[in-house]
């Protein structure tokens, strides 16, 4: 009887080694799915890793945010909105108690840009002259049970 490495018969060599390359397979498999999930988790949300300002907090400390993705919210500065003859290229600037930033935006605007009580979220970057360049504009709706000041109409 010819005997294996270990004393015993060949055949039993060849099962140990058999279970051995299976748990290290189902291993490597379990880590590739679980990197691939984790993955597209990263991937599904890139939206939470922004960071997400007032225009008083950006222009308060602006270091080390040229050319980051960002959130800025904040209102439409009255009379600021200006758009660019035979484009869709518009400026405009956002404030938040007193502080205004000019914005630019090349796009179509939502039907609520203009509303005085909407908060007016901007994505994009701060940078090249303190102009925030927008890649993309939410409006948050406003309640529609808002009380009207001295003055405002309906």
């Amino acid at each position: 009887m010819i005997e294996g490495e270990k004393g015993g018969p060949p055949e039993a060599v060849v099962e140990t080694n058999g279970i051995i390359n299976n748990k290290t397979r189902l291993v490597v498999v379990g880590v590739v799915l679980f990197l691939a999930l984790g993955y597209l988790i990263y991937a599904a949300f890139p939206g939470n890793t922004l960071y997400y300002l007032t225009v008083d907090e950006l222009l308060a400390d602006d270091t080390n945010l040229d050319g980051r993705s960002l959130r800025v919210v904040g209102k439409l500065v009255p009379d600021s909105f200006e758009r660019v003859d035979g484009t869709t290229l518009a400026n405009f600037a956002l404030t938040d108690k007193g502080e205004v930033l000019p914005s630019t935006y090349d796009g179509v605007f939502p039907d609520l840009f203009f509303n005085p009580h909407s908060d007016i979220i901007l994505e994009g970057s701060y940078g090249d002259g303190g102009v925030f360049h927008t890649d993309t504009v939410i409006v948050k709706c406003p309640s529609k049970y808002q009380a009207l000041g001295e003055g405002e109409e309906a």
